[in-house]
């Protein structure tokens, strides 16, 4: 790994689901190597949309093409990892398992593979855009240039942020990962209310969106934190300020902490109904 370039690493996706599809797609654009990558997909439709669309190489099953890779993406739904892990178990030497399943460790992963280096990821839907933000967790095994590696991948579809204590992995699962689920709701909220009120439902829908998205756009491009630029917009005595007290009243700081709560806790479920 250490003498290969980024952009030429040998990668192995297992799964070539809509994920995938984001990952080799972002990958692409950023000049990786169409040869270098390669999906093992049992469905026939797929295999061939991939082949069409990004020139890589599909198999069905073949346990040949784990020789000399670098890294092999785990882009499988978590109730099936375990499955899939025992399956790879003496076939993949040197590389790296990096997995985007939620509420799987990386201490699971290395004992059904028999792979000690492991990489845990967990990506979002915006991904799908090239939006996405994703955590990531590294055993100690890992090295600098895999670390890299993980991080060239995952920036190819968006930013990428380590952590260093995996138990936080499903903190970055409830915030991130649930995310874009907690801004539709607010979107869908945002807009009923003003159908309700008597805003045509394709208006009022416009009007949330882009609402939304030129509110991120302020706070990906300012230096000042979240409650500055709502204090700022937030004139004394006026319309904004009377639907944050009512926020406020209606106690929606707290109502966000306990989803984000309540989908934490659920992570630590289905990790440990995975099992070890």
């Amino acid at each position: 790994m250490s003498s290969t370039p980024l952009h030429h690493a040998r990668l192995i996706f297992i799964g070539g689901g809509n994920m995938a599809r984001s990952l080799i797609g972002g990958l692409l654009q950023r000049g990786h190597q169409a040869t270098a990558i390669h999906v093992v997909e049992p469905n026939a439709p797929l295999r061939e949309a991939l082949q069409n669309d990004f020139g890589v190489t599909c198999h069905a099953d073949n346990s040949s093409i784990y020789d000399d890779a670098d890294c092999v993406l785990l882009v499988v739904k978590p109730q099936v990892m375990r499955t899939v892990c025992e399956g790879l178990r003496d076939k993949i030497g040197k590389a790296m398992l990096l997995s985007v399943a939620a509420g799987i460790t990386t201490k699971q992963i290395s004992e059904w593979s028999g792979t000690a280096t492991v990489i845990r990821c967990m990506p979002n839907t915006p991904a799908l855009i090239g939006d996405g933000a994703s955590g990531l967790f590294a055993d100690a095994s890992v090295s600098d240039e895999q670390r890299a590696l993980a991080s060239h991948l995952l920036e190819a579809v968006g930013i990428a942020r380590w952590i260093d204590d995996e138990a936080r992995m499903d903190i970055v699962t409830a915030l991130s990962g649930s995310g874009p689920a907690y801004v539709f709701y607010l979107v869908e909220a945002m807009s009923t209310a003003a159908s309700q009120l008597g805003l045509d439902a394709d208006t009022a829908r416009d009007l949330a969106i882009q609402t939304c998205l030129g509110a991120a756009r302020m706070l990906s491009e300012s230096d000042e934190p979240a409650d500055a630029l709502r204090r700022r917009v937030t004139s004394p005595g006026g319309t904004t300020q009377a639907a944050i007290e009512s926020l406020q009243a209606n106690h929606f700081a707290q109502i966000i902490a306990d989803a984000i709560s309540s989908a934490t806790e659920r992570g630590k479920t289905l990790s440990a109904a995975a099992g070890g």
